[in-house]
């Protein structure tokens, strides 16, 4: 390839950046709580911050549990200065997803995408505030899909997704997005000490949840207790099963006493729709949400 090539790929890459990070940084919000603390000296508080990004024009804000979880005071402010006191609607810590509104109309606001489609080795953005420092933008790729990450409540996120672009302590809550500026994560976690391991919640998954905060202001779901990773499936078995999807679920754990377990489904499993696009980790979880709670979800393993 001659430089000249090499010169336009990077302003393509450049441009595709400066257009994303363009298109969204207007939305992207730092997001500063104080939270009650006692101690043997009587009550106090602590401070913190994360990031965030409005997705509607009235003021709804998407942000991390883990930011806005137990704090008695939310502020955010906008790049352009703009800034303002917050309430929460509700938080999901199970998904490490927040829901909080403050008032205005005609804000800018975030297009959400769909991780649905994503691709290993497509571009990501990040958007956040690392460190206090307001909107600040690191690019990379998506590293990995279907990732599962361990919710502080102990509980598995499914379908996270597994980026390089640089997140630190203060980009929690702000968005991943990709070259056509729409979301397609939402930033949460990092491993301290490792290089270029980052993940964000699926937009696909902050979408669900964000329905159930909107309309119950806590998420109301369905449990099967297991964990999966999606896996190819070999064209014969396709072919001999009929399947509609090259995909299926192997079954990575299972968790004592849920559902799962109670149906005979054990660590090696696997498993694939006949109908239905739902050949990958987030089938288990997409049958959990349509079960009514305490109710019934169906359990079908591939031996």
């Amino acid at each position: 390839m001659r430089d000249g090539d090499d010169g336009a790929l990077l302003d393509a890459y450049s441009a595709a950046v400066v257009a994303a990070s363009e298109q969204v940084g207007a939305a992207v919000v730092h997001v500063e709580v104080a939270q009650a603390v006692r101690s043997n000296g009587g009550e106090g508080q602590r401070r913190g911050s994360g990031s965030g990004f409005a997705f509607t024009p009235d003021g709804f804000i998407l942000t991390n549990s883990h930011v806005v979880h137990g704090a008695r005071t939310i502020h955010v402010s906008f790049a352009d200065g703009a800034s303002c006191d917050a309430d929460l609607v509700g938080d999901d810590p199970d998904t490490d997803v927040a829901v909080i509104r403050i008032g205005g109309h005609q804000l800018p606001t975030a297009t959400l995408g769909s991780s649905r489609k994503l691709r290993v080795g497509q571009l990501a953005i990040a958007i956040g505030n690392p460190y206090g420092f307001q909107h600040t933008v690191t690019a990379g790729v998506v590293s990995a899909l279907g990732r599962s990450l361990r919710a502080l409540t102990g509980r598995l996120i499914d379908d996270v997704i597994q980026t390089d672009a640089a997140l630190n302590p203060g980009n929690s809550g702000g968005p991943l997005v990709n070259s056509k500026g729409e979301v397609i994560g939402v930033n949460t976690a990092i491993i301290p000490f490792a290089q270029g391991i980052c993940f964000a919640t699926a937009i696909d998954t902050a979408k669900w949840v964000v329905e159930q905060l909107l309309q119950f202001g806590r998420v109301r779901r369905g449990y099967l207790g297991v964990a999966g990773a999606t896996v190819a499936l070999s064209r014969r078995a396709v072919r001999y099963h009929e399947l509609d999807a090259e995909s299926g679920v192997r079954v990575e754990s299972v968790e004592p006493g849920g559902r799962a377990r109670r149906s005979g489904v054990e660590p090696g499993h696997r498993r694939a729709d006949r109908q239905g696009d739902h050949g990958d980790a987030a089938a288990p979880r997409a049958e959990a949400r349509a079960a009514d709670p305490g109710g019934r979800a169906a359990a079908e393993a591939m031996s």
